[in-house]
């Protein structure tokens, strides 16, 4: 910890900031520091961490003082950290929260996860070394002579430096992007070929498919699951981790609810998403918390509780009182059975020409 120096909190020239995560605490090697819950912040240049509280309790240590690092994996009542190892204090360095410490690294606690994006971006600007290309602030030369340390670039001059910077960064960026965005739609075509050659598959059967062919060809889609499912460890906790939740539900949801009549049960939800999503299984108050965000982000479904108790997740879309026609429309042209089978056999045919669960929802 006496790596650390007092800081400001703000960015030098040239300095970007990369990530941030909340909830992160700071231990002095084994022991843990008296800087408690904050947030930490990686730049281009440095590890900067601040009180959540007070604002002004702000340290840092430059990037090009860290040895290596290593991931610590969380346990029983223990969250998962980062370890990393630091050079020895230099002796000119300005002030910090510690004067002397025993230990040569310090650990970052995830106490609200995120560790693992995290330690992605930290790897990445450790092997690029970006504050070596781009100093964080440069000298301003004076009449009086030069000035020893680091002097913040200001006036007119340091405006235009920094307008600069910013149009550099975003000609990358767009240059970037415009690369990403060849390879998206060199697999794009990959992906309508191999969609056309499954139409004209269908085409050659003249419509002539038997449902066995059809629950196969169901099951080996649902069988490549989902490839990047939203996670605590990659997305944090609390509101961003649900809402982006809600949004990778209702992409996925949105198929299967059409084919369904419109609505499913939230336990049908429940084992669907969790068979997607493999090992990263999703608890049911997570599911709750999510689908409640569907009508806040605009998303096109909608969670519905019944008088009953009953949760089920409906299309925006979804037309009760077209249901309710359509219901009436088919039990009135059913054929009669006999009295004993006569209410069994109808529910059954009305919930096969519905496409929808005969027992999962309450009656309308």
């Amino acid at each position: 910890m006496d790596r650390f120096v007092w800081s400001n909190g703000l960015l030098e020239m040239n300095e970007t900031l990369v990530i941030q995560q909340r909830g992160v605490r700071l231990y002095d090697g084994e022991e843990k520091a008296k800087l408690d819950a904050g947030v930490v912040l990686l730049s281009t240049h440095r590890l900067i961490w601040r009180d959540i509280k007070n604002h002004e309790c702000c340290i840092a240590v430059p990037l090009s003082q860290i040895v290596f690092f290593e991931e610590q994996a969380a346990g029983i009542g223990k969250s998962a950290k980062i370890v990393v190892h630091l050079h020895p204090a230099l002796p000119n360095k300005d002030p910090g929260p510690y004067q002397h410490s025993k230990f040569s690294y310090i650990k970052l606690s995830f106490k609200e996860h995120g560790q693992i994006e995290f330690y992605r971006r930290l790897t990445e600007e450790m092997t690029q070394r970006r504050w070596e290309n781009t100093p964080a602030s440069q000298p301003i030369p004076t009449a009086t002579g030069s000035q020893t340390g680091r002097t913040r670039a200001v006036g007119i001059v340091g405006i235009e430096r920094k307008l600069e910077e910013k149009r550099k960064e975003t000609d990358k960026n767009i240059s970037e992007a415009f690369e990403d965005l060849s390879k998206l739609m060199e697999k794009a075509k990959e992906m309508v070929e191999l969609s056309r050659s499954i139409a004209n598959k269908i085409k050659e059967k003249q419509g002539d498919i038997t449902e066995d062919e059809t629950i196969r060809f169901k099951s080996y889609l649902l069988s490549m699951g989902i490839a990047n499912p939203v996670t605590r460890e990659t997305h944090g906790s609390g509101t961003h981790y649900h809402m982006q939740l809600a949004k990778q539900l209702a992409d996925m949801l949105l198929a299967p609810l059409q084919e369904r009549g419109g609505m499913m049960a939230l336990t049908e939800v429940y084992c669907l998403m969790n068979r997607a999503r493999g090992m990263e299984l999703l608890s049911p108050e997570d599911l709750v918390n999510a689908c409640k965000m569907f009508e806040s982000l605009k998303l096109p479904l909608r969670l519905r509780v019944f008088d009953s108790g009953v949760m089920v997740v409906q299309l925006q879309s979804h037309n009760e009182e077209e249901m309710i026609a359509s219901a009436l429309d088919n039990v009135g042209t059913s054929p009669s059975y006999p009295d004993s089978y006569s209410t069994c056999c109808r529910t059954l045919e009305l919930s096969n020409n519905l496409n929808c669960s005969s027992k999962n929802y309450p009656a309308a």
